[in-house]
């Protein structure tokens, strides 16, 4: 009885067993994969949580890995939903309210560059979107069919897309100012102080000494290698969060103006580095920034030009100053700088040695004779803060708004309680 009970028991356990990897075979086979619309629908009333989450309370950082510019593929997503169901005042209400969010988030972190930059992407993008899939034709010349299908079907957001604009101006001149603001104590310890050729301390004018009134504290030197970290820095954050490629170049077109503004204003200023070693450095620091420039393909926006006083003002420094032929040679060489700026110069000018004449009186009015059907402009100074128009070209995104990935970093319990995908 013992052994027919133990067998009936295996028996028991054997079809237990075989019915519990049926049924999960069973459900393996009826699993389907779901057809995504690319919408996200959320309830209204969790339109501030939604806001919170995806805008106020988010960080750059929480995101790295993911797609750039997620949150403008999300927020996209949501409007199209809202179009979907004809909700014109839930459209009004998200846009409203995420243009609001971004705004607090720029007044809170008014000197981050990370986290401006990170909404200058986002806001870019999201404009992007609303011009690629607004159905309007001029905007949907590079869409693929499947882009076509999720362009939006009852609602232009035109002045949507203005007032968009016109915020991306806003971050951009704030991220400009922010940058401006860490290079600026710098530059002038960088290009004209510090020695970057070994052994041209020794050729210094006579009489002067390196002076640091121009340093933050009085101690604290710059050499030109902590300039380029520092722009490779911005360079590295702004490409890693997905900024626009032409808006980087326009960024950096403006910080080398900056930076040749001020290198060049400290130059007509100060007696003590108008000499020919200080044209040999500013030539060497000059090379070492385009050579950056071309190393991170910023080569094509138009820093180097910005750059052109500072060059001719080093060749200046370094010409003879002598002979009429001289002069020509000055005059011919100098385009970029005003004829005030170049006598300036030559009047600052200080021998290296009592071997090395300092400037004549008649070589400077021989220069100024040449120079006199020039219109050139009173000012001696550049305007250091002088911003150059910005544009933002249309550029579309390749991806389909069915095929962005949401990351588990998103905060994956707001997302399941707020959205329907």
């Amino acid at each position: 009885m013992k052994k027919v009970q133990d067998l009936e028991a295996a028996q028991t356990l054997a079809q237990n067993g075989k019915r519990h990897q049926e049924l999960s075979r069973q459900v393996a086979v009826q699993r389907k994969e779901k057809d995504f619309q690319g919408m996200l629908e959320y309830h209204r009333e969790d339109e501030a949580l939604l806001i919170r989450n995806l805008v106020t309370e988010l960080k750059p950082q929480a995101l790295a890995g993911a797609v750039p510019c997620l949150p403008a593929y999300i927020l996209y997503m949501c409007i199209r939903h809202a179009d979907y169901v004809n909700d014109d005042l839930k459209v009004h209400s998200l846009l409203t309210s995420t243009i609001n969010g971004i705004k607090k988030v720029l007044k809170k972190h008014s000197d981050d560059f990370e986290m401006t930059s990170f909404w200058l992407s986002n806001t870019c993008r999201l404009l992007h979107c609303l011009k690629q899939y607004s159905g309007d034709e001029g905007f949907m010349t590079q869409n693929t069919a499947k882009q076509n299908e999720h362009c939006l079907k009852n609602f232009d957001l035109t002045e949507y897309r203005q007032v968009l604009s016109d915020l991306s101006i806003q971050i951009y001149q704030q991220l400009i100012k922010i940058a401006e603001g860490v290079l600026q104590p710098m530059i002038v310890s960088a290009m004209l102080e510090n020695e970057s050729i070994q052994g041209l301390s020794g050729v210094k004018p006579t009489g002067y000494r390196k002076r640091s009134s121009s340093m933050a504290d009085g101690d604290h030197s710059y050499c030109l290698e902590a300039v380029i970290r520092q722009m490779s820095s911005f360079h590295t954050v702004m490409c890693d969060q997905g900024l626009d490629p032409e808006i980087i170049l326009q960024v950096f077109k403006q910080l080398f103006y900056m930076i040749t503004a001020v290198t060049l204003n400290n130059l007509l200023l100060r007696k003590d580095v108008c000499s020919w070693s200080t044209g040999m450095q500013l030539r060497y620091n000059i090379s070492q920034l385009e050579e950056w420039l071309r190393g991170r393909n910023l080569h094509q926006s138009g820093a180097v030009q910005t750059m052109e006083p500072l060059i001719q003002a080093a060749q200046l420094l370094q010409l003879k100053k002598k002979t009429p032929e001289d002069a020509e040679a000055i005059c011919s060489l100098s385009t970029s700088l005003s004829t005030q700026q170049i006598v300036k110069i030559l009047n600052l000018y200080t021998p290296l040695n009592e071997f090395e004449e300092r400037v004549t009186v008649g070589f400077i009015r021989t220069i100024q004779a040449q120079l006199q059907d020039r219109n050139d402009p009173q000012q001696l100074l550049l305007d250091y803060k002088h911003m150059f128009p910005v544009l933002f070209p249309f550029n579309p995104s390749a991806l389909t708004m069915d095929s962005i990935h949401i990351p588990a970093c998103l905060n994956l319990e707001f997302l399941n309680e707020v959205f329907t995908i």
